[in-house]
């Protein structure tokens, strides 16, 4: 049963799973960083330096990690679905290295000043590499979300004997769907970023952390996260209604909707049986769903019946979804619930700081989900509604895709051990420096 087929696409699954953890929390852990650097140089005030040299250290050690992981997803290309290349190289091929041309080559080149130059260089150039890396997180998810948002909708080429051939790069950069992606995926990253410096921040200050430090990005992170929580609620709503018009089976999935119907529920719970192509156990608010994505409680939602043989697996779609939406929700709950008390008192109460550290890595749940649903409501196909993905598969045998799978998922379940306590280590041993420590006098211009 587990075809090289089957095999290929749980590997792609597993490294780009691993992969994203690591660009969702440094794209704007980066613009934190540009954040707290900017007010040091406007305040003069060394909290802000010292917040400074405590994230930077997490976003070298995940930085690293994104980049060493986004390797593997470009070898995958080659090794388990060479018909891709083949096929969309033309239009993919070009896409990726504009990420290396532009994004990777800024970071690449002021990493490097950002992390060791602080002593060797001047304050306003130290400030500025840190603001170009940042810039270059942001342009790498804008090309690597164009392509990928190329193949949920795909635009401006020519399709010749099987091949896409470019035809409009500006169609093809900036298809139907891409503007509604990139916000999302910006603001989840937004969203992630916060929540893990806010856990990590109330972790210190449950382990007795009496500085400053801690306590300021808690609230610097919480209020980014109250912030960005409503405007998410808005484009996602977008991205929905762009998706009903653009690949309305993967809203069917998402829906668990089977027949076409106006007035279509909303299933806050159901368990889909895609061999009866039915639903069992439904909890349903009537003509919510319809609402939602047509803004008309009459509205026609169109069902999986609809595209038989041609739409995705429909429940983890539907439950990824649901994950997805629920983190989300309670993301958006703990944010404003933390924040309002930071407003109202001085300090959180341990049962709140608690709830922080429990939600330290929420946005990556939400992320992951997302993605699934995204990935996989774009099945059976690799370039929505032209390309099937058997059709891209390597011939390699199944067991040496087996072999290579179980070496990714036991390297990646390692690696992924270890950040997490490094993180959480670091945060202790910042815990036991002194205040006065925080910032030796020795660094000059620094100190």
């Amino acid at each position: 049963m587990l075809d090289t087929l089957l095999l290929s696409r749980i590997q792609f699954a597993a490294n780009i799973s691993f992969h994203i953890l690591f660009p969702t929390i440094t794209i704007a852990l980066a613009w934190f960083l540009v954040f707290f650097k900017f007010r040091y140089d406007q305040t003069g005030e060394a909290v802000w330096l010292r917040a400074y040299r405590f994230w930077v250290k997490i976003f070298a050690l995940t930085f690293a990690l994104g980049v060493v992981s986004g390797i593997t997803m470009s070898f995958q290309f080659g090794t388990n679905w060479p018909g891709f290349m083949e096929r969309v190289g033309n239009i993919a091929g070009p896409l990726l290295g504009y990420e290396v041309l532009t994004a990777f080559f800024m970071e690449a080149t002021f990493l490097g000043i950002m992390l060791f130059g602080m002593k060797r260089v001047s304050p306003r150039l130290h400030t500025f590499s840190t603001l170009i890396v940042a810039i270059g997180t942001t342009l790498s998810a804008f090309w690597i979300l164009s392509l990928n948002s190329w193949l949920q909708t795909p635009a401006g080429y020519t399709l010749v004997d099987g091949v896409f051939y470019p035809e409009n790069w500006v169609e093809i950069i900036f298809n139907p769907s891409f503007g509604y992606r990139i916000f999302h995926m910006l603001i989840a990253s937004g969203l992630t970023a916060s929540f893990l410096v806010a856990g990590i921040s109330a972790y210190r200050l449950l382990k007795n952390d009496h500085k400053h430090a801690p306590k300021l990005t808690l609230k610097v992170s919480l209020t980014v996260a109250a912030l960005l929580a409503p405007v998410q609620i808005f484009v996602g709503d977008l991205h929905g209604l762009n998706t009903l018009e653009h690949q309305p089976q993967k809203i069917a999935a998402m829906e668990g909707l089977w027949e076409t119907e106006r007035g279509s529920p909303l299933l806050l719970f159901a368990l889909p049986d895609e061999d009866a192509r039915t639903n069992h156990f439904e909890i349903a608010i009537p003509k919510l769903a319809s609402l939602i994505l047509t803004h008309d409680t009459e509205g026609e939602v169109r069902g999986l019946n609809d595209f038989i043989g041609e739409h995705p697996p429909v429940t983890p779609v539907f439950f990824g979804f649901r994950i997805m939406v629920g983190t989300g929700v309670l993301m958006i709950l703990v944010a404003f619930v933390t924040r309002y008390t930071l407003w109202k008192r001085s300090a959180l109460p341990d049962w709140q700081l608690k709830a922080l550290v429990l939600m330290t890595f929420s946005g990556w749940i939400a992320t992951l989900a997302g993605w699934y649903v995204t990935e996989i409501g774009r099945q059976p196909f690799m370039v929505s509604g032209l390309v099937k993905i058997e059709e891209l598969v390597t011939n390699v045998p199944s067991e040496h895709v087996l072999l290579t799978l179980i070496g990714y998922l036991t390297l990646y379940a390692v690696l992924l051990t270890a950040y997490i306590k490094t993180l959480f280590y670091t945060a202790r041993n910042a815990v036991q420096v002194e205040e006065y420590q925080a910032i030796p006098a020795q660094e000059g211009q620094y100190a």
